[in-house]
């Protein structure tokens, strides 16, 4: 099976017809890092400034034949003074969107996150996989499969909100939300079910907004009528889901790489709860994904501007 390389063609024409932004790139000192940004630009998506070493950039762009004269560069020793510099733009206000590029990922959160200098607000911050699976009439988002590493039920909360506010900011008016666990029915000794019924009521209560939700659910059950059905669950989001949320990071980093490397989906990747919208791939993502991310990234950041004015 091969990815498919036109997935993501809807969002990166609405990004591209709204215009681009302005972009921090923290560390873009790989390959992938460095064509993602520069394939955003191209692509009328954003406005990359970037941030690392001029030395070790001005190299790679050499190796890999592209003007990066035209962007502007912020020089700094190593990536770690890069992701403090990248927030720093989005703190001042000089960058709407902020991407990390090839360091790791608990180095670049850890600026993000930092609590005098970094870009968090109220809302807990998480990461959404947007997916698009060829067996699958729609994208499917996928979240914390990235940075909460055990949620407990009110960092669940924030992160079904966040997933819900992401899909409305790309037209999804009321998305169905799948609360991922092994069975579909409440068993105290597995809290996952617990979390999802209690998750469910707060959606009845007004506590989570905008969104049908579900669960517990298996994943057969979630995303299969004919497995729903054969169980006997009457339910208006199984096997319709728009949001798969999982009970923890293992499990949801599990499901994403499978669908990647078993399905072929094409990924984008996107961190909810900052001040910004944050493209945080994996670093082995390739380009293609990272400037669908980048086009996700797009897509909020204007949406957020036109709340604000």
């Amino acid at each position: 099976m091969t990815r498919d390389d036109k997935a993501f063609d809807d969002i990166l024409q609405q990004a591209t017809a709204q215009g681009p932004l302005p972009m921090a790139v923290a560390h873009p000192c790989s390959r992938e890092a460095l064509l993602g940004a520069v394939e955003a630009a191209e692509h009328g998506i954003a406005t990359p400034i970037l941030i690392g070493p001029r030395s070790k950039l001005g190299k790679l762009a050499e190796e890999l034949d592209v003007d990066i004269s035209r962007f502007e560069l912020i020089d700094t020793p190593h990536s770690h003074a890069s992701a403090e510099q990248a927030v720093k733009l989005v703190r001042d206000g000089y960058a709407d969107i902020l991407m990390k590029g090839s360091l790791h990922t608990d180095e670049f959160m850890s600026e993000v996150l930092a609590r005098n200098t970094g870009i968090r607000t109220d809302r807990r911050i998480s990461h959404v996989f947007i997916m698009k699976v060829e067996s699958y009439p729609r994208y499917l988002f996928i979240t914390d499969a990235a940075i909460s590493i055990e949620p407990d039920l009110m960092t669940k909360r924030d992160i079904c909100q966040n997933a819900i506010d992401l899909t409305h900011a790309l037209g999804i008016a009321c998305p169905k939300v799948a609360i991922l666990a092994a069975v579909e029915t409440i068993n105290p000794a597995m809290r996952a079910t617990l979390d999802a019924a209690a998750l469910c009521k707060m959606a009845d209560r007004g506590q989570i907004k905008g969104a049908l939700l579900d669960g517990p659910l298996a994943f057969d059950n979630a995303i299969s009528h004919e497995a729903a059905d054969t169980k006997g669950i009457v339910s208006a989001v199984a096997g319709d889901p728009d949001i798969l949320l999982v009970p923890d990071l293992e499990s949801g980093n599990m499901l994403a790489k499978q669908l990647t490397y078993l399905a072929a989906a094409a990924s984008a990747g996107i961190v909810m709860g900052a001040r910004v919208p944050i493209v945080l791939t994996s670093r082995a993502e390739d380009a293609t994904g990272r400037l669908a991310s980048a086009a996700v990234a797009n897509v909020l950041a204007h949406r957020r501007r036109g709340a604000s004015q």
